[in-house]
């Protein structure tokens, strides 16, 4: 295959959790850039056919559908209503995350931890589940799970400023997508779906006014000497997600400007 076509995703179907967040946003827009298309989930449908809208505006495609990764009919339905509609799911970008009833270890009641793990843990293996179905009909598929640098190392709490914190199920949770990742290449390999992680490092456009210190140190601390864009995970996503990667599996790339090799 001709390299300058092996990162088009022409005719692919592609889910997004998360995906008019942070993150999720630039997540939707690349894959749709590099011609999928996308459906733009969270528990706020209106919000992510908003966000489809402007991609639709574009010249992309996309649309926007509520799934609340919290409610086992949701899931359940929100994936046979995009295989009906398309046919198919080539693409499963596990972005989303609830970070309601984060906090650190000392405040924590299993009640608080019980709400988040249920979604960020739970939903998500539930829904690759039922994805993971339709991709071993299909005979290939691709699985982008969104750890973070937090996923890989432990926060680095003298360069917090007052009040600042990393709450610990976050790291919790983010070490075990890696591991997860892992697990679904390992386990499905054989039916010729691939599962990857990518492990970005934090971005906050916010940050620079409301935590100066913080966001000064970082960039001080990161060898690139810059926070992430939002674009940036635009080629990470686009190359796992596309035949340019067809023989990549298991793996974890760190998109961190560097942070976590000090």
């Amino acid at each position: 295959m001709d390299a300058s076509q092996m990162f088009k995703l022409t005719g692919k179907i592609a889910i997004v959790t998360g995906g008019k967040g942070l993150y999720g946003s630039p997540i939707s827009e690349g894959l749709a850039e590099a011609g999928a298309t996308v459906v733009v989930a969270s528990r706020n449908g209106a919000e992510c056919e908003t966000y489809a809208d402007k991609l639709r505006n574009r010249g992309l495609k996309a649309i926007g559908m509520s799934l609340d990764l919290g409610d086992d009919e949701s899931i359940n339905g929100f994936v046979k209503t995009v295989t009906e509609r398309f046919g198919r799911i080539d693409i499963l970008v596990n972005n989303a995350v609830t970070r309601d009833g984060y906090g650190d270890l000392p405040d924590m009641t299993r009640e608080r931890l019980s709400h988040t793990l249920d979604i960020n843990v739970n939903g998500t293996l539930l829904l690759t589940r039922a994805v993971s179905a339709q991709m071993q009909e299909q005979g290939e598929g691709s699985i982008i799970n969104i750890s973070s640098i937090q996923g890989v190392m432990a926060p680095h709490f003298p360069y917090y400023e007052e009040g600042q914190s990393s709450p610990v199920g976050y790291t919790f949770e983010k070490w075990g997508m890696i591991g997860f990742t892992k697990w679904l290449a390992a386990f499905y390999g054989k039916d010729n779906i691939r599962a990857n992680c990518i492990s970005p490092g934090g971005f906050d456009p916010e940050l620079e006014t409301q935590k100066p210190d913080f966001y000064r140190t970082y960039k001080e601390h990161t060898p690139l000497g810059k926070w992430p864009e939002k674009d940036d995970i635009k080629g990470p996503v686009v190359f796992l997600a596309s035949e340019a990667s067809r023989y990549v599996t298991g793996t974890n790339l760190v998109m961190d400007g560097g942070f976590t090799i000090w």
